[in-house]
């Protein structure tokens, strides 16, 4: 199993930095798309919705996110107010995992709640992700510093835990996580950040302000992960889905990137790096 992530790592992770860094905002805003609406249609398995609901929704998300692009005009003000909500909804998702047994059941009312949670989960990300590639100069090495830090965390979360994690972060919603994975993840994000901020250009009086942003995204990050685990449990699920070999399904990937490009995105409006 590790040599099938490996290999499928190997694969994904050139396509992706090639698509970032090479193809223009229109045509990465539809290739992203495609990857953050087959997330939704693990999302919404994880809730329960299959059949012709489950594509309905998808198609309705596909149709907003064409309306945004539609209703700007060519102005990001659109793209900046949703990634805003982005923001705010993951707040309120912190106090989700805060009361863990809500919505653990299919037949509580809160189930519809997971599927608004879909919604504003994944339009404010594309929109923060359209937003951050779009901007200049170097948008699209912005970007690539946005996804390389919650990339790095991730990992270093891994190995800091499995090296030194004793204490247990979040046990009922995921056992393997813990505090010292949480500060390992922390420090592998802000290195990442630090040098591939340079290459996008972050000026020395920017440097702090890019520090700050980066904690509070790599937190995002986790919250991300957190919640999907949240749904996962809820479901009895061990994965979103199967269409990554060896890594689970679009969901399992793109979780942390949810709530950490929103949080980046409008830092980076914010200080102006």
């Amino acid at each position: 199993m590790t040599k099938t992530r490996v290999i499928a790592a190997l694969i994904m992770a050139p396509v992706a930095i090639c698509a970032i860094l090479f193809l223009p905002t229109q045509w990465l805003a539809a290739a992203a798309a495609l990857v953050f609406l087959i997330g939704l249609w693990e999302w919404l398995k994880l809730t329960g919705v299959d059949g012709l609901p489950r594509t309905v929704l998808v198609v309705l998300n596909l149709l907003l996110m064409v309306l945004l692009v539609w209703a700007s005009a060519g102005s990001m003000v659109l793209f900046q107010l949703a990634t805003l909500v982005g923001v705010g909804f993951w707040l309120l998702a912190l106090l989700w995992l805060r009361f863990f047994d809500f919505g653990a059941h299919e037949e509580s009312s809160a189930r519809m709640l997971k599927l608004a949670a879909s919604t504003l989960a994944i339009i404010p990300a594309w929109a923060a992700l359209v937003l951050i590639h779009a901007s200049a100069p170097n948008g699209n090495l912005w970007l690539l510093t946005a996804l390389t830090l919650v990339w790095a965390a991730d990992s270093g979360a891994y190995f800091a835990g499995r090296t030194f994690g004793k204490h247990k972060l979040a046990p009922r919603i995921s056992p393997n996580k813990t505090i010292e994975g949480l500060l390992g993840g922390l420090v592998a994000g802000l290195v990442t950040a630090g040098v591939f901020g340079w290459f996008a250009g972050v000026q020395i009086s920017q440097f702090g302000s890019l520090m700050l942003v980066t904690t509070v995204a790599v937190l995002a990050s986790v919250l991300g992960d957190l919640f999907e685990s949240l749904l996962k449990r809820h479901a009895g699920a061990k994965d979103s889905g199967h269409i990554i070999p060896g890594h689970g399904g679009v969901l399992d990937r793109i979780d942390g990137v949810l709530a950490a490009l929103p949080v980046f995105a409008l830092g980076k409006e914010i200080f102006g790096f």
